[in-house]
Parts: structure tokens; C-alpha cells; sequence
């Protein structure tokens, strides 16, 4: 039996970052990874990311400049993204990018099915179905990050509440678009808040280069992910273009009260929840995630104390609870009608506001230089939410 100091379950952006951290640091660390599995995600990247995780220029397939956000009654607003730009990558390439350079700072890497933990009075053992052999395997270890995903089955497992996280259904279609067609262009990211589409989340056009990624995510069970993102084509002008490949699956809502078991465990990624609200930008706060998994486990294998896994959440939230709960509350205030979301699109149109958003998008933290924006910013988000704009507000 391979004996290890940490096993990592789930190979995506999360997983793959503590995988690496923790292997840089001179830990035996084994990464294991259902093979084949590509989350569907719009794979928008900011600069923070860029600079934080020290990802090579020539794996971002797009550099957007605009964004424009298109409200039930067809209102565009189209926001220039000043000093910077939103990145994209394309997850099939981006993730294993990710993998391969955990494997490189001496992460070994491992295909199969995760199925249980087993533990006696030695310690513990992963417990996964390898993809080759089919067989049971058993991976001996200290502690293990659970990196498995919204519907985590580490989670499920181990951490209380970990089998009742909220989520959204995510779909999106991989399509060619190489160039300007319709009402798409591939230096703009499109964010659709219609209720035709979406009744409580969004849907998005946005350019991977030669490709698009279009789809859609809601947590009503009864909307047509397929339909609606057919739409979003047609409307676009994307219907004809050849499809390249279909994803599905779940993003979490919010994060989880806990992320380890108090022993042995602890989550990382989206099976924390650690999507933001509002947005359901997820690949830097897996990462931020991942990272913080790993300092965690690191801290716990040096000092023996098993509190010391309650730091991943503790380090997460010091520094993204203020906007996880500011992005909440839009979400909770703009989402629940397409009255509420025409406002929402109307209030875009606001400079401080496309600034100050786009600001803390790409530096991933509140901007505090200017709070006379930010108090004009609050009197208009009232002035909208209690109708006391009309709707044509520009």
C-alpha cells in the first residue's frame, strides 16, 4: 500500500492547485482523477488569477475588453473593461495544464472513481475503483482535501451538512465561432439576465478564440437547459455554427458552514461551495480554495493539532466574505423577477458602478479609495430597488 501524507480527491482547478502547494513543499502527495470529465463553465479568468497562480500567457485563448448585459426588454449596456481585461481559457486545456504541473513539482497522479475512506486504528485510506484495472485500490494517507465538486462525494461523506449544499445546473455548448456573426463578438462577453432564459440565474455568450462557450444555469428543476441555450444561439446568431461538445453540471450557491470533519478531511473548491454569488465565477476562488486547503493541511501535518484544518475556511472567508455576502445580497435583490433584473441592467449604466465592479473583478477585493462612489453607488441600488427610478433609467 502507498502510504502519503495527503490524497487529494478531484483534479480540477482546486485539487490540482493544493495538489501542487502542498507537493512544492516536500509532501508525498497522490492527486486522484475521474478522467474524461470537463466542468461546464464560461472560463473567465481575471488578472489576479493570472498573477496570483502564475498561469503562462499563451493558455488564454481570449482577452475580453467589453461586457455587455442584456436585460429582459433586449437593453444593451456594453461596459469597457478599463486597465485590464477579463482572460479566457478553455477548461479541457486549463485544467489539465494544471494537473500536469502538479505532476511536475512531484504530485502523482492516479484515474479512478473515489468510493469511500476507510479507517482503523493504523490511520486512514482512500478507497477508489482504478480506471485501468477496474479494481479496488487503497491509498494509505494522513489526510485527504476533498476537491470532488458541488455534489461532492467527500463532502456527502465526512463534513455535516456536506450533503445538502444548494446549487444551480449549469449547460453550456462548446461551439466554433472564429470571427463576428450575428450579434457576437469575440472580444465580448455577453451576460443575459432574462427570465426567458433564466428565471433566477443568467445566461452567457462568451468567445474562447476559436470557440464560444453559450449556455445558461438555473436551480429550477423544470427549465429547459437545452432549449435555452438554443435560444441564446439563435438570438445571438450562433445557430449554425458546428458544436463541438455538451457539458452539464451543478455550481454551488454559497459556502458550506464547515469544510473538515475535525480529523482527517478537508474540502476545497466547489465541493466548499466556494462559487460566488450573483456571478457563479468560480475557477480563482477554487484556487484561492485549493490554496488555502493545502496551507491548511500543511499547518495540521506540522503541528499534529487537527484544528488547524479549520484554517482553509477561516483564511477563505478573512478574505472573500465581504464580497461573497455583497454579491449575495444583488443576487437576492436583482434575481427574483425580470422587473427586478431590467433594473439591475439599467443601474449598469452607471460609471461608478462599471468601474468599481470591474475594479474589484479584477483585484478580487472591494475598492476602498473612492467611498463617495461607493455611497452614490448604495443611493441608487435604493432608488431602484424601491422604484423610485423608472425602469428607462440610463
Amino acid at each position: 500500500m502507498a502510504e502519503y501524507d495527503v490524497v487529494v480527491v478531484g483534479g480540477g482547478p482546486s485539487g490540482a492547485t493544493a495538489a501542487e502547494d502542498l507537493a512544492r513543499s516536500g509532501r508525498k502527495v497522490a492527486l486522484l482523477d475521474k478522467a474524461g470529465r470537463i466542468k461546464p463553465c464560461g472560463g473567465a479568468i481575471p488578472p489576479r488569477l493570472i498573477a496570483d497562480f502564475d498561469i503562462p500567457e499563451d493558455f488564454l485563448v481570449a482577452k475580453i475588453t467589453t461586457a455587455r448585459m442584456i436585460s429582459p426588454t433586449g437593453r444593451r449596456v456594453d461596459i469597457p473593461i478599463e486597465n485590464g481585461f477579463v482572460g479566457m481559457v478553455d477548461r479541457e486545456d486549463f485544467d489539465e495544464f494544471l494537473r500536469e504541473r502538479a505532476a511536475g513539482a512531484g504530485a502523482v497522479r492516479l484515474t479512478g472513481t473515489y468510493l469511500r475512506i476507510d479507517r482503523d486504528g493504523t490511520g486512514s485510506a482512500v478507497v477508489y475503483r482504478d480506471k485501468v484495472s477496474g479494481e479496488e485500490t487503497r491509498l494509505t494517507t494522513k489526510l485527504v482535501i476533498g476537491a470532488d465538486g458541488a455534489r461532492s462525494n467527500v463532502a456527502r461523506d465526512e463534513v455535516p451538512g456536506g450533503d445538502c449544499i444548494p446549487y444551480v445546473i449549469a449547460y453550456h455548448e462548446i461551439i466554433e465561432a472564429p470571427a463576428a456573426v450575428g450579434d457576437y463578438h469575440p472580444d465580448r462577453c455577453d451576460v443575459i439576465y432574462d427570465g426567458r432564459i433564466s428565471p433566477d440565474f443568467y445566461g452567457w455568450v462568451f468567445p474562447h478564440g476559436q470557440k464560444a462557450s453559450v449556455g445558461m444555469g438555473s436551480l429550477v428543476r423544470e427549465v429547459d437547459l437545452k432549449k435555452a441555450t438554443a435560444d441564446l444561439r439563435i438570438a445571438s446568431g450562433l445557430a449554425d455554427c458546428p458544436t463541438i461538445r455538451r457539458e452539464g453540471a451543478p455550481i454551488p450557491l454559497k459556502p458550506l458552514e464547515r469544510w473538515d470533519n475535525g480529523h482527517d478531511v478537508v474540502l476545497a473548491g466547489d465541493a466548499a461551495g466556494v462559487v460566488a454569488p450573483s456571478s457563479g465565477e468560480g475557477i480563482y476562488y477554487a484556487m484561492a480554495g485549493g490554496r488555502v486547503a493545502a496551507t491548511a493541511a500543511a499547518a495540521c501535518l506540522t503541528s499534529g493539532r487537527v484544528k488547524d484544518l479549520r484554517l482553509a475556511r477561516q483564511l477563505f472567508m478573512r478574505e472573500h466574505k465581504t464580497v461573497f455576502r455583497v454579491l449575495a445580497s444583488m443576487q437576492n435583490a436583482y434575481y427574483k423577477s425580470d422587473e427586478r433584473r431590467e433594473r439591475f441592467v439599467s443601474l449598469c449604466h452607471d460609471v461608478d458602478v462599471q468601474r468599481l465592479t470591474f475594479e474589484a473583478y479584477m483585484n478580487k477585493r472591494l475598492v476602498k479609495a473612492r467611498p463617495m462612489a461607493h455611497l452614490k453607488i448604495g443611493l441608487k441600488n435604493l432608488a431602484h430597488l424601491t422604484r423610485l427610478v423608472p425602469k428607462a433609467y440610463t
